[in-house]
C-alpha cells in the first residue's frame, strides 16, 4: 500500500508556487515540507471544513492516532506495530475514508501528513494536547501540554482539543496538571473550541502507571475532570467502557465520547458493550485508535465499518 519506495527525484509535485492540492505519495509531502514548510498553514486555512461539529444524527466517529506522540507504538500485542509512519497513514488514509467517519484526533505531525495528503477535507479534527508523560518513563505522570497549544489549536480552524488527564492522589505533581489543564479549558472556551478531557484515577504499581477503571473511579474522575475550567460551556469527555456504564453516566450531563478498548480477544463481547452503553443519553460517540488501525486480521475496513454501525446506526 505504502509508495515510501519512490526516489525524490523526478516527482511530479504539486505546483508549489500556486497554492497547495493534496501531495499523491509521501515523498512528495517529504518534498513539499522541505520546500516549502509554509505550505502547510496555506492548506489549513484552505481546508474545508464541515458546516456543523455534529452530524444531523448529533453523534460522532472519530479515529484516534495520538498514541505514537507518547512512545506508545504497540498494537495487538506487537510491540513495534505503529513503527512505521507510511503504514499507519495508509491505514488512517482508509479509516478516514470510510463512508460514517467523522474525523481525526491526532497530534499536529499526523495531522498536517492527513493534511497534505487531501484526508482531512469535511471531517472534524480534534488536536492532542498534552504528550508529555511518555509511556514507561518515570515522569509519565507529568501530563505537559508539548503537542498543540491553544493558539495552535484555534489557528488551524480545528474543531477541538484532546487532553489527557490522570490523576494521581499520591504524586503532588498532578495538581500542576490540574492547572494547566484547567486554563486550556478556559482558553478553549473562550475561543469556542471543544475542550474533550479524557480523565482517569491512576496509580504507580511496581513502577508501571496503571488506571483504575472500577467504576467509582471512573465516577470521581469524571467529577473531578467536569470542574476544570471557569466554563464547562464547551467541555465533553472521553471516557473508557467499563462496568456499569449507565451509574458511570449518571455523574455527568457534558457530552461523551467513548474509548474503544480492545476487542481483540472477544470482539463480539466488546462490540455488545459498545453498543448499550451507545445508548445512554449522553453518550455522543466513539473515538477508536489502534483497536480499528490495527485489527484482529488486519482488515481495517470491516473493523471501521462495525464501528460505525454501532454509532451511526445505533
Amino acid at each position: 500500500m505504502s509508495d515510501t519506495a519512490l526516489s525524490g527525484t523526478g516527482l511530479d509535485l504539486p505546483d508549489l508556487g500556486t497554492g497547495t492540492p493534496p501531495c499523491r505519495t509521501y515523498a512528495e509531502v517529504t518534498e513539499l515540507r522541505s520546500r516549502r514548510p509554509e505550505a502547510i498553514g496555506e492548506a489549513l486555512a484552505a481546508r474545508r471544513r464541515r458546516p456543523a461539529f455534529l452530524p444531523a444524527d448529533g453523534r460522532l466517529m472519530l479515529v484516534a492516532a495520538d498514541h505514537p506522540a507518547r512512545g506508545a507504538l504497540a498494537a495487538q500485542g506487537r510491540a513495534t506495530a505503529m513503527n512505521s509512519r507510511t503504514e499507519m497513514l495508509d491505514r488512517l488514509r482508509t479509516a478516514l475514508a470510510r463512508p460514517g467517519v467523522d474525523g481525526l484526533l491526532a497530534t499536529a505531525d499526523v495531522a498536517e501528513d492527513l493534511l497534505l495528503l487531501g484526508a482531512l477535507e469535511d471531517k472534524v479534527v480534534v488536536a492532542s494536547m498534552n504528550r508529555g508523560g511518555l509511556a514507561g518513563s518515570v515522569f509519565e505522570m507529568d501530563d505537559r501540554m508539548t503537542a498543540y497549544d491553544v493558539r495552535g489549536v484555534v489557528e488551524a480552524r480545528f474543531d477541538a482539543a484532546k487532553m489527557l488527564n490522570r490523576f494521581d492522589l499520591d504524586d503532588p505533581g498532578t495538581v500542576a496538571s490540574l492547572e494547566a489543564a484547567g486554563r486550556a479549558v478556559t482558553e478553549l472556551a473562550r475561543a469556542g473550541v471543544v475542550a474533550m478531557l479524557e480523565p482517569f484515577l491512576s496509580r504507580r504499581v511496581d513502577g508501571r502507571v496503571v488506571n483504575d477503571l472500577s467504576p467509582d473511579a471512573v465516577i470521581r474522575s469524571v467529577h473531578i475532570a467536569q470542574g476544570l475550567g471557569a466554563t464547562s460551556a464547551y467541555t465533553w469527555l472521553k471516557l473508557p467502557v467499563v462496568e456499569e456504564m449507565a451509574r458511570v453516566m449518571d455523574a455527568t450531563t457534558l457530552p461523551t465520547l467513548l474509548l474503544g478498548g480492545d476487542p481483540s480477544r472477544r470482539p463480539e463481547e466488546t462490540y455488545a458493550q459498545w453498543r448499550d452503553a451507545l445508548a445512554l443519553p449522553s453518550v455522543r460517540g466513539l473515538v477508536v485508535g489502534r483497536t480499528l488501525l490495527y485489527p484482529p486480521g488486519d482488515d481495517v475496513e470491516a473493523a471501521v465499518d462495525t464501528a460505525v454501525s454501532l454509532v451511526h446506526q445505533g
